[in-house]
């Protein structure tokens, strides 16, 4: 295995590792963290493997934009008390509502419910995004934690998103 390749890969999952705990860093700073990181880490294995930079430096921007783009749309901060509280009661509110369809409906025509919802809450000074959300679990009949995700786009309601590890349906306010 060639060596410098590997001193250079371990190099980038070094600082990867390193920067992962930069959580307080605004949704610019973790897009252009991020996605230089990305470009470097898709870059140098291309590089060095002997790949035309004509081939390379594109790729490499493309990772880079994509990265980027991820990080800038989704951020996340920690939750105040009270956005804590509007999200439960807005989840709370969703799942009495979905109850009351799921028995005026056929049986037939029944939709599993989602393990978890992407609730809205009340935006804040430190929110920078268009929505500030939070995600809740039916299962448990509580919120996963307490991050707020600032969204930069609003997404259809009804459609699944990616917040860290959870796979949620967003559900609005």
């Amino acid at each position: 295995m060639n060596m410098t390749l590997l001193k250079t890969t371990a190099a980038v999952a070094a600082v990867a590792l390193g920067t992962s705990g930069c959580e307080n860093l605004t949704p610019g700073e973790n897009a252009a963290v991020f996605g230089g990181l990305a470009g470097a880490a898709t870059a140098i294995p291309l590089g060095v493997s002997g790949v035309s930079p004509a081939v390379t430096i594109p790729v490499s921007i493309g990772a880079a934009a994509v990265v980027a783009g991820g990080a800038y749309i989704i951020a996340k901060h920690q939750a105040s008390e009270r956005q804590r509280k509007i999200a439960e009661q807005r989840a709370r509110l969703y799942l009495a509502k979905q109850k009351e369809r799921e028995k005026a409906a056929v049986a037939s025509s029944k939709k599993k419910s989602p393990r978890y919802i992407a609730v809205r809450t009340q935006k804040e000074s430190q929110n920078t995004g268009k929505d500030a959300v939070m995600v809740y679990d039916t299962k448990t009949n509580g919120l996963v934690g307490n991050q707020v995700w600032d969204l930069k786009q609003s997404p259809k309601v009804g459609s699944v998103q990616k917040f860290d590890t959870y796979s949620a349906e967003y559900v609005g306010g």
